[in-house]
């Protein structure tokens, strides 16, 4: 079976290593072509193993069932933390900036040796933090963050490191790619899909240096090299990685928004420099979102806290309403200049709903916005965060914009990758075309459901007995129970739709037919890519996405007075 896999590495290419993609028109290089391959897979089988950990986790937060018991949770929920929000993560983000660096710019991937080193030190690392995680003491089990003076093992934070140095090798091939593209022509703009991955690899710069910085201070300390550890000091290093490693998913998972949203939709790009503009904010600001992680800590100034959660998170904020704009009037203007879909929505309505790439990506969009990011905005807000910190409200956030927003994104892009760079057909049309579906409605629900408890009831995050009462107090949230079952249950469907992806995507792999030369597989969009002769993109009137901006500003305002509300009701408490 490996040797069919490693067989689907080779594709038809020319004597200088190239070939042109039949669907985008891209020039591919084999270096190119088989690094992201090799990222990718290594990527799903991250994804395999969280997700294995999401049915202990998630059938043991459901106190129906309670499948594992207290002294293995904290081990479980470890090892799925860590594979879902890094692993998978992050190997996926080394292959989308070799697809916006070598691929796009139909360039061969420089210093491929680097490439593959950087992997086996990422493998390597990967291996070793689960393995400390694994054989982790009862108590000892490091979860994401990974706090000291926690007991945690030596060799977690060593490994942890080794993962990080990893990943910085094998990203220097793309920065080498920018470097060949840039020399000697300055002025030669780079394509918004490679400046977003630009941007992303700055930003996973930051957060990885701060992630080395904290892992280090915590592996001396544990080695005796220095007798004592400042907390607060390394909680607010860690979280620039802790956090920072999130700020790489959304800038990835936007790229591959603008990216698939053109290849598979026909969208256009309304204004590239309002576009860049918006990366540019995240640039400065988007990392200064990690600090409503420490709204709590008592060592940080009150003015230090209203400037980075106020004034300079509204700078990300802005970024975000940007793109929310631009990548469905992209996809609107777009489909109107080919005359497609008339009336208020019919441009959308009328798009290819069956092509998992296009739905997948879509959903991500709406999921995220609705979901993912306005509930960012406001447990990011320093009086809000209060009625979200440590709940299981903050869980329902971050399934929001990992699971719903970035994984959905990721897996659409996995399907595009399936007949693009494997040449395989999907096993089948119709249970590819369903997966997107199934996770979005079923991940959704689950989501809506830890928000509510988390709000509502104060349920807690990271303790998986709290229905019948917090252990040690007579303090009941039985009152939860129902939007407790609701979790239970969508999230069991979440992760069946998750099996289903994972079947078509290896049984394409396996037994899909080979396409043939110039056959797109149906992923080209209506009407394909050239709009010659249509509307200027400025003629167009965008207003079925004007609409939809204006639905997602009430949903926001809507919200933002509510949970002002709720923390109204709290301080009465007190009277």
């Amino acid at each position: 079976m490996l040797g069919k896999v490693a067989s689907h590495f080779g594709n038809d290419y020319d004597a200088d290593g190239f070939r042109t993609c039949s669907i985008t028109g891209l020039d591919i290089h084999r270096s190119a072509e088989n690094h992201v391959k090799l990222f990718g897979l290594t990527a799903v089988v991250a994804l395999i193993i969280g997700g294995i950990f999401a049915v202990t986790v998630a059938l043991t937060r459901w106190e129906l069932i309670g499948l594992v018991g207290e002294q293995d949770y904290y081990t479980h929920l470890s090892m799925h933390a860590w594979n879902v929000l890094i692993f998978w993560m992050v190997f996926m983000e080394i292959a989308i900036l070799y697809v916006g660096g070598s691929m796009v710019l139909g360039r061969r991937l420089p210093l491929t040796v680097l490439a593959k080193a950087g992997w086996a030190i990422m493998v390597v690392g990967a291996i070793g933090i689960n393995w400390s995680i694994w054989t982790a003491g009862v108590q000892e089990a490091p979860l994401l963050t990974a706090y000291v003076p926690l007991d945690i093992p030596m060799e977690f934070y060593a490994f942890a490191i080794v993962f990080l140095l990893g990943t910085t090798i094998a990203a220097v091939p793309f920065f080498a790619t920018i470097w060949l593209e840039k020399r000697g022509a300055v002025d030669r703009t780079l394509p918004l899909v490679t400046f977003g991955a630009f941007i992303t690899s700055i930003i996973a710069v930051q957060a990885i240096l701060g992630g080395l910085v904290a892992f280090s201070y915590a592996l001396i300390w544990h080695l005796g090299i220095i007798d004592t550890i400042n907390t607060g000091v390394y909680r607010t290093l860690f979280w620039t990685i802790g956090h920072g490693s999130q700020q790489i998913n959304l800038l990835a998972m936007i790229t591959v928004w603008y990216f698939l949203t053109h290849v598979v939709g026909g969208a256009v790009v309304v204004s590239e420099k309002v576009s860049r503009s918006a990366f540019v904010l995240y640039l400065f600001f988007i990392n200064l979102g990690a600090a409503h992680h420490l709204m709590v800590d008592p060592g940080l100034s009150v003015g230090w806290r209203i400037f980075n959660t106020s004034y300079a998170f509204y700078g990300a904020a802005f970024a975000s309403m940007i793109h929310a704009f631009a990548i469905p009037a992209g996809l609107e203007a777009g489909r109107r200049q080919r005359g497609l879909g008339g009336g208020l929505f019919g441009w959308l309505s009328s798009a290819p709903w069956r092509n998992p790439v296009f739905s997948a990506t879509i959903f991500s969009i709406i999921l995220f916005g609705f979901m993912g990011g306005i509930t960012g905005v406001l447990m990011g807000q320093m009086q809000l965060n209060m009625t979200w910190h440590n709940t299981f409200a903050t869980v329902g956030h971050f399934h929001g914009t990992v699971a719903l927003g970035t994984t959905l994104a990721f897996w659409g892009l996995l399907f595009f990758v399936i007949k693009t760079m494997f040449r395989r057909d999907y096993i089948s049309g119709t249970l590819a075309s369903v997966v997107p579906y199934a996770y979005a409605g079923a991940m959704g629900i689950a989501t809506l459901a830890m928000m509510y408890m988390g709000i509502l009831y104060g349920v807690p995050r990271r303790t998986s007995s709290v229905v019948e009462n917090i252990p040690g107090t007579d303090f009941s949230l039985s009152a939860a129970v129902p939007l407790m079952t609701i979790f239970g249950i969508f999230a069991v469907l979440a992760l069946l739709a998750g099996v289903l992806f994972l079947l078509v995507a290896a049984g394409s792999l396996l037994f899909g037919k080979r396409l043939s030369d110039g056959d797109d597989g149906g992923l080209l969009p209506d009407g394909g890519y050239s709009t010659d002769g249509g509307e200027s993109v400025h003629a167009i009137e965008m207003r079925g996405t004007f609409t939809l901006c204006m639905v997602f500003l009430t949903v926001f305002v809507v919200l933002y007075v509510l949970n002002w509300y709720l923390l109204s009701q709290l301080w009465a408490i007190g009277a």
